[in-house]
């Protein structure tokens, strides 16, 4: 029997490096992968770069659109995906993990004032620096039950893959 498809979900606020691990996780297993902020409707990104949270009912939507991505992978054979979602709730999660396969996450979570030194230096991204404070204020930790772990992104991007790689490795995916 083939083993399920191991998602990976690199999520966190926004300019916390999701982009980064998940492309350079992505190279590594040469898998499929998707970029969150693909799926995002027109609205939701004029919301956002507009300086106005989403709401959960903004939100939904597009969660849906990533769990049926990762769930084609899965039908489609492939061992490992990638995906980068800010899954900043338990609940937006749950829906994620609605996945077919084994849904992962990689919670990236820089200190505060790395995180907004990144945004800062982001030209042309939608999601302003000051949209920061309302992610964290809705950011919820990964729980027990949920099967993943919380990385402290600060340093450079090669030391943050070195110790994705080496929790994977020990979980025995």
């Amino acid at each position: 029997m083939n083993k399920p498809t191991v998602h990976f979900v690199v999520m966190g606020v926004s300019g916390c490096g999701k982009t980064t691990a998940a492309v350079a996780l992505q190279q590594h297993y040469r898998c499929s992968y998707a970029e969150g902020d693909d799926f995002h409707s027109q609205a939701n990104r004029d919301k956002m770069g507009s300086g106005i949270p989403l709401t959960d009912e903004d939100r939904y939507p597009w969660l849906r659109n990533l769990r049926d991505w990762m769930s084609e992978q899965a039908r489609n054979g492939e061992t490992v995906s990638v995906v980068t979602c800010s899954a900043l709730k338990r609940q937006y999660r749950d829906i994620l993990r609605e996945a077919e396969g084994k849904v992962v996450f990689l919670h990236l979570a820089p200190p505060h004032d790395v995180n907004l030194e990144r945004m800062m230096a982001r030209k042309g991204h939608y999601m302003k620096a000051d949209m920061l404070a309302s992610q964290l204020e809705i950011l919820e930790d990964l729980q027990a039950d949920e099967n993943g772990v919380r990385i402290c992104n600060a340093g450079n991007a090669e030391d943050v893959q070195a110790e994705i790689m080496a929790w994977i490795e020990a979980q025995h995916f």
